[in-house]
């Protein structure tokens, strides 16, 4: 039985589930941001692997995943109040930057056999935190790539490219492991990031309305973003089921 084209919305039409993919900019950005979670993905199988070949101590291969894990809550809070004062453009490349050279030295450190358990840590711990302090601004550019009634299905697009991601980068590291050994999943990742420095590049971000405003300081805005979870009841749920 056939159906006339009215009776459901096409891909492309306003507030669908692909619809922000008619975005351009949403469209080369998602794509370069996947491509460098799976490299992302990859380098955390990575660590742990190879923590349990430099000490197989449970707790020392356990405290890859602390280093991992603890930035965030770390600096979430201070790196949603940067997103709010700098230019977000110009924080992701310096971040995606800072991050591409820090896993490429690494990942020479790696190919010549120069790791020891304390260096891995650390450099999981400094990975972790570049990517807690971008995490809140790739959140807030998300409404300059689409348009407001794109915003909710392109968030979505978002958290499945997540988890699109986390399925493909670890087992994809364990054959590239098998096969081109330890270093090779470090190096990928430092080569995925030079995708979303590209697509950040290419980005001509449209210039807002004029603030007539003064900037905001870094303890107000950390201030202010308390205060809204606090007193916004949707907000406030959120956080408290993902704290629990």
């Amino acid at each position: 039985m056939s159906t006339t084209p009215s009776s459901s919305p096409s891909p492309s039409s306003p507030g669908s589930a692909l619809s922000p993919f008619k975005h351009r900019a949403f469209a080369v950005v998602w794509g370069a941001t996947v491509i460098s979670n799976i490299g992302m993905w990859m380098q955390n199988a990575a660590n742990g692997w190879l923590m349990t070949s430099l000490d197989p101590d449970p707790r020392i291969v356990a405290m890859v995943q602390v280093a991992s894990a603890l930035p965030m809550f770390l600096f979430g809070l201070p790196a949603g109040a940067l997103a709010d004062i700098f230019d977000r453009r110009r924080l992701l490349l310096t971040m995606e930057t800072v991050g591409t050279l820090l896993t490429a030295a690494f990942a020479l450190l790696v190919t010549l056999n120069q790791v020891n358990p304390a260096l891995l840590l650390a450099f999981t711990f400094l990975a972790g935190a570049a990517a807690a302090l971008i995490a809140p601004t790739w959140q807030a550019i998300v409404p300059q790539l689409v348009g407001h009634k794109d915003l909710a299905p392109a968030v979505a697009l978002n958290s499945a490219g997540i988890n699109i991601s986390r399925a493909i980068g670890p087992a994809l590291a364990g054959l590239i492991i098998a096969y081109w050994g330890m270093a090779a999943s470090f190096w990928i990742n430092a080569i995925s990031n030079l995708g979303v420095i590209a697509a950040l590049f290419w980005w001509q971000v449209t210039a807002g309305p004029r603030r007539d405003l003064p900037p905001e300081r870094f303890g107000s805005a950390i201030r202010v973003g308390l205060r809204h979870a606090r007193y916004n009841p949707h907000l406030r749920a959120t956080l408290m089921r993902a704290a629990g």
